[in-house]
């Protein structure tokens, strides 16, 4: 394996792990934002 492939396969790693990582911070965000509207739901 050369320097360029290695250099390439750990790029995508990269790549793959920081969209998985966006993925889970937008879900978390949405999951508050629910928990919040059904909590001033149930306050009314």
């Amino acid at each position: 394996m050369t320097f360029r492939s290695a250099a390439t396969a750990l790029v995508l790693v990269a790549v793959a792990t920081l969209a998985g990582c966006a993925n889970t911070v937008t879900g978390v965000a949405t999951d508050v934002k629910q928990t919040g509207n059904a909590v001033e739901r149930a306050v009314q």
